[in-house]
């Protein structure tokens, strides 16, 4: 398996500029508007094709219905039954890149489209050269299939095979992947894992694109070890009698570390931590536990709820320590946060769990891995000891393999060949 890093090279940078595609990408940056990170997901893969010269259009259709996500359920129901907030949102960011004109929004609850109009829209997706259907948002992919190239990107490893294998939902995805010609996967280590089933498919691995000039600065780092989280997403999956489970599962294995890394302070900052149930699946954040630990624990949704705070947060870290999901752990996939990418190339080491993506990427300096609480110590004292050495490592990594122009450029290779 490859790490690739030469994969941006001039000639390659010129043959797929040579002539612009049309490219449409999907996402969720409306339907999760209070979660800056999410913006920047689709934003970084919007932007790195607008910057190799290609014709770009955004479209959010993905049949989730807004919901109130500010004050709870009104009226006992979750439903935001009004557009407008995440119309605006949607609009704002999109202006803020020169991207007006340029949108599309499906509002599920009334069946109503916003940004383009629905001549544009059609013509838009008659014309078009590929769509990349970023993290399966896409709710009917088929309807798009006047479109050339259909292109999967999965962001969320083992759970995407497992789900669709044997899921509660596994007949809707299968039906979802079906549709689409190209698959790409950030489980860049799940074909040597026999364990995970691969849905007779060719899993092209790759790398999540970073628009680096977005995420360099020269603003002064903080004093904290960072990350942006939510504690769980969904319901653990159990496959052939080994589980596999969220974020929560594996964090509990290091709540004593900031003890032991003192005078180091660790900040970790969570989506609705004080949020008991949601709509669909939560675990209660045990608050008093972590606090008591010595966590600093911050609301997400305070700290970075848009693009612009988001990227003012990781900036203002001195590095990230993070756990991974528990799945992507326990099936060794490879996967390697678009996240721990945007702290790299804003020029903040990573203390991160490995996935196994020490395999396909440097580790050591700028990005460590660690398996053990007390390789979780250890990286965290080496990052505190050598942080320059360290700082430089990991905008060097980001520029090597996560730079958007390298990463894209490659998966367009790979997709108009497939």
């Amino acid at each position: 398996m490859s790490n690739f890093p030469q994969t941006g090279s001039a000639a390659c940078f010129k043959k797929m500029t040579a002539s612009s595609l049309r490219v449409i990408v999907t996402g969720f940056i409306g339907h999760q508007r209070l979660l800056g990170g999410v913006a920047w997901d689709y934003l970084n893969v919007v932007l790195g094709f607008m910057r190799l010269g290609h014709d770009v259009y955004y479209i959010e259709d993905s049949g989730c219905w807004p919901y109130n996500d500010v004050d709870g359920p009104l009226r006992g129901d979750w439903t935001d039954w009004n557009p407008q907030p995440t119309v605006e949102h949607l609009s704002r960011v999109m202006s803020a890149f020169g991207l007006d004109g340029k949108w599309a929004y499906h509002f599920p609850p009334k069946s109503e489209w916003f940004g383009l109009s629905s001549i544009e829209r059609n013509a838009i997706i008659d014309t078009a050269d590929v769509l990349i259907n970023v993290a399966g948002t896409l709710e009917k992919p088929w309807d798009y299939r006047t479109i050339k190239k259909l292109v999967y990107i999965d962001t969320d490893p083992v759970f995407c095979q497992i789900g669709a294998e044997s899921g509660a939902d596994s007949k809707i995805m299968k039906q979802r992947l079906d549709a689409h010609d190209v698959f790409f996967t950030l489980g860049e280590c799940l074909s040597a894992n026999d364990a995970i089933p691969n849905l007779e498919r060719e899993w092209n691995t790759t790398k999540y694109p970073i628009v680096l000039d977005h995420w360099r600065g020269d603003s002064p780092s903080g004093d904290r070890f960072t990350t942006i989280m939510n504690w769980s997403s969904y319901e653990t999956l159990t496959y052939q009698n080994e589980r596999y489970g969220q974020k929560d599962v594996e964090f509990m294995k290091f709540i004593e570390l900031p003890r032991k890394v003192f005078p180091s302070s660790l900040e970790v900052a969570l989506y609705k931590p004080r949020m008991k149930s949601s709509r669909n699946f939560s675990i209660p954040v045990p608050l008093d536990i972590l606090e008591t630990s010595g966590w600093k624990v911050v609301d997400a949704s305070e700290v970075c709820p848009d693009f612009q705070t988001y990227r003012r947060y990781i900036h203002q870290s001195k590095a990230e320590w993070s756990v991974a999901k528990g799945g992507y752990v326990v099936g060794k996939s490879g996967w390697f946060s678009c996240r721990s990418a945007c702290y790299l190339a804003a020029g903040r080491p990573v203390v991160v769990q490995d996935t196994g993506f020490s395999k396909v990427l440097p580790a050591g300096e700028g990005v460590i891995g660690f398996r053990t609480f007390d390789e979780a110590e250890a990286g965290i004292l080496e990052v505190e000891a050598n942080y320059r050495r360290h700082a430089k490592a990991a905008e060097g990594i980001a520029e090597a393999y996560f730079d958007s122009d390298k990463v894209l450029n490659r998966l367009l290779e790979i997709a108009m060949d497939q």
